[in-house]
């Protein structure tokens, strides 16, 4: 017994073995839930699966991919990706700028603030969302732009307003989250080098376009990989909006179009194949915003 325990105890503090104890949690997390569903998707995305059986037929579920319902999918996921990065990223950037700055008074209390969108239940903040942009002219979206001269928008019933709304949505969530980044990332920048600048002449806008920008680029390759991401991914948003019936497809994004096709068709294996090119999809446009970055490009 007391040669077990000593054989346990030497191979517990070996230098070899130890490591892989340590990063054997991840391994097995990364291998279960990570791993093994890509290549089950992947062979599902070749048969068709009834209950209790599946058959191997081959690209039949790739073929069928070319409908206007799974186009429709992709712009509205395009297009929503698109706008929330062209607000997600100089918006929170300008504003943590501020935040940052010594100048700005009660900056804790701004912080978490903008912060706490982010705690609250999706589903929950979607239902008020719903209810705000409603039909009626007493609705908050409505009673807004009304005060501009407006009438009342069918806001979840036609593609634009549709668009605005879920942007909407995800500014009213996200812009916390992505500030916190940027401030992060602006603390990391030394004094010293706004010194240098003041010594030399430099203005706000010159320190900012110079100094700040430059310094935060890991940051922004950061958000934007995570929000092209996020921005595919959406799901609970256009589910909070319309539950699973909508429009003429106006807020189908692909994920959606994954749970209909699976869970309401059940068609789980055309339903793997657009989750496999959803993937590649991702894969791709991060790649391409990633090498225009410069990323993969080697330095002087």
């Amino acid at each position: 017994m007391k040669s077990i325990k000593n054989f346990y105890q030497k191979f517990i503090n070996s230098k070899k073995v130890a490591p892989y104890i340590f990063v054997s949690p991840f391994i097995i997390v990364f291998l279960v839930f990570y791993l093994y569903p890509i290549i089950s998707t992947i062979i599902m995305s070749f048969q068709e699966i009834g209950f209790g059986e599946a058959e191997f037929i081959g690209l039949e579920n790739y073929k069928k991919l070319f409908n206007v319902h799974y186009k429709n999918a992709l712009l509205t996921s395009t297009n929503y990706t698109f706008w929330t990065i062209l607000i997600l990223v100089p918006l929170p950037i300008l504003l943590a700028v501020l935040l940052n700055s010594d100048k700005t008074k009660f900056k804790n209390f701004f912080r978490s603030a903008i912060f706490m969108p982010a705690l609250t239940s999706v589903i929950v903040a979607g239902m008020f969302f719903r209810y705000a942009f409603g039909e009626q002219a007493s609705t908050l979206a409505n009673s807004l732009i009304g005060l501009l001269g407006i009438g009342p928008i069918t806001w979840l019933q036609d593609s634009i307003p549709a668009m605005i709304a879920l942007v909407i949505l995800c500014v009213w969530r996200w812009l916390g989250v992505n500030i916190i980044y940027f401030l992060s990332g602006l603390q990391g920048i030394p004094d010293a080098i706004y010194e240098a600048a003041d010594i030399d002449g430099a203005n706000s806008w010159d320190k900012f376009k110079y100094i700040t920008i430059p310094s935060l680029k890991p940051v922004i390759i950061y958000v934007i990989t995570i929000s092209v991401f996020g921005g595919y991914k959406m799901f609970a948003e256009s589910y909070a909006y319309w539950q699973t019936a909508t429009p003429n497809d106006i807020g189908m994004t692909i994920v959606s179009y994954i749970y209909q096709t699976g869970f309401n068709n059940f068609n789980m294996g055309f339903a793997s194949a657009i989750g496999i090119t959803l993937l590649l999809i991702v894969l791709v446009v991060n790649l391409i915003q990633l090498n225009l970055f410069g990323l993969f490009k080697k330095e002087d």
